[in-house]
């Protein structure tokens, strides 16, 4: 199988298939190796859009980049549709971040300012404000902030649709597990199978998620700086919607959030801990999450019990994620986006497809954690 490939991606969640399909679409042979695509991350993500309502102090780059993603999502989404024939179940009807308690309240006070020194698109909503919008909530809610420019999408529907469209563009997914690198004068030139085989390319991509800092091969001054963090996630089902928007909220201080999609699922999540590769789905995270969904929507125990899942997000010691060249030749990288990696899809597709100069790539470049030996 040492099939030379114009570009091959290691990994096929979100980012990796996105990244495929772009290269497809620009004409390039593509090959994505994975033993089990679509299964990992992406599978448990609930596919918020949300760079505003997930706007942090300390994080302004990474909303830069949050906000230049939205904005290529609608035509990602058109496009992909119209390649793979899928309904994405992709909406536009904002966040509204709620408060539970005066401390709670505090905080969404704080994020208010924030938000409008930074010239986003956020309005501040009354307890009673905020039932008007979504009449299941509690009437404990104190206030709200709607941000009415975010989205979200079903990640499951989006990689479904990015398998096909890339199917249809000729690109080759290699069902298998991935031993190593394949490299000749000092630059990789593919990979190397479980089965002894090799897959050539021109370039690499590694687009493996949190198994991206465990890739055997790599020089330590390459190897990316990515740790997995734990995300506990439930769905929930109903005959109809039981909300019009994702619900964020602050109870006692802890984050919960409530995606709802067309067909009556309800998405809860999601925690985040540092357990390692550990993806055990505990009856304690579970816990927690209903709890803190059912003071915003106490009609939440009332639905049945869909799916509970834990996934592992790819985290960086910045938080922001490694997307474009990196020291050594032939090899990119386009991993590490932590909780943002459905929604940082369509500008890392981009980013890896043009490998352009400029503010965005330089945000996320990997070469800020390398250093030449």
């Amino acid at each position: 199988m040492a099939h030379g490939f114009d570009v091959l991606v290691i990994g096929g969640g979100v980012v990796g298939l996105s990244v495929a399909w772009r290269a497809a679409k620009q004409g390039r042979t593509v090959a994505v190796v994975d033993p089990a695509p679509a299964s990992g991350a992406s599978h448990a993500a609930a596919g918020m859009l949300a760079p505003v309502s997930e706007a942090t102090y300390t994080e302004e780059p990474l909303l830069r980049l949050g906000l230049a993603s939205l904005a290529r999502w609608p035509a990602f989404a058109a496009e992909l549709t119209a390649d793979s024939g899928h309904d994405l179940d992709y909406r536009a009807d904002g966040t509204l971040e709620v408060a539970f308690g005066a401390d709670d309240l505090a905080v969404l006070d704080d994020l208010a300012v924030f938000v409008d020194k930074l010239g986003l698109p956020a309005e501040r909503l009354t307890g009673r404000e905020c039932r008007r919008l979504e009449p299941m909530l509690a009437p404990s809610v104190r206030g709200g902030l709607l941000a009415g420019a975010d989205a979200w999408v079903d990640p499951r529907r989006v990689t479904g649709a990015l398998l096909t469209a890339l199917e249809r563009r000729g690109g080759a997914l290699v069902r298998g597990r991935m031993t190593g690198l394949r490299t000749a004068a000092g630059a990789v030139t593919g990979v190397r199978l479980a089965t002894g085989e090799t897959v050539g390319a021109a370039r690499v991509i590694l687009a493996a998620g949190a198994w991206s800092g465990a890739l055997e091969g790599l020089p330590p001054e390459v190897l990316p700086p990515v740790r997995p963090i734990k995300g506990q996630i439930m769905r929930l089902r109903s005959p109809a919607p039981i909300l019009q928007r994702c619900v964020r909220g602050v109870v006692h201080g802890a984050h919960v959030y409530l995606v709802p999609r067309g067909d009556g699922e309800l998405v809860v999540g999601a925690t985040q801990e540092e357990m390692g590769f550990d993806t055990r789905v505990t009856a304690g995270g579970l816990w927690e999450l209903l709890r803190d969904a059912r003071e915003l929507v106490p009609g939440v125990t009332e639905l049945e019990l869909a799916d509970v899942v834990a996934g592992l997000r790819p985290g960086t010691p910045d938080n922001l994620p490694l997307v474009g060249p990196t020291l050594l030749p032939g090899l990119s990288m386009a991993t590490g986006h932590h909780r943002g990696g459905v929604l940082l899809a369509p500008l890392t597709a981009e980013l890896c497809d043009d490998e352009a100069d400029g503010e965005l790539s330089t945000i996320c470049s990997p070469l800020r954690f390398q250093e030449h030996p």
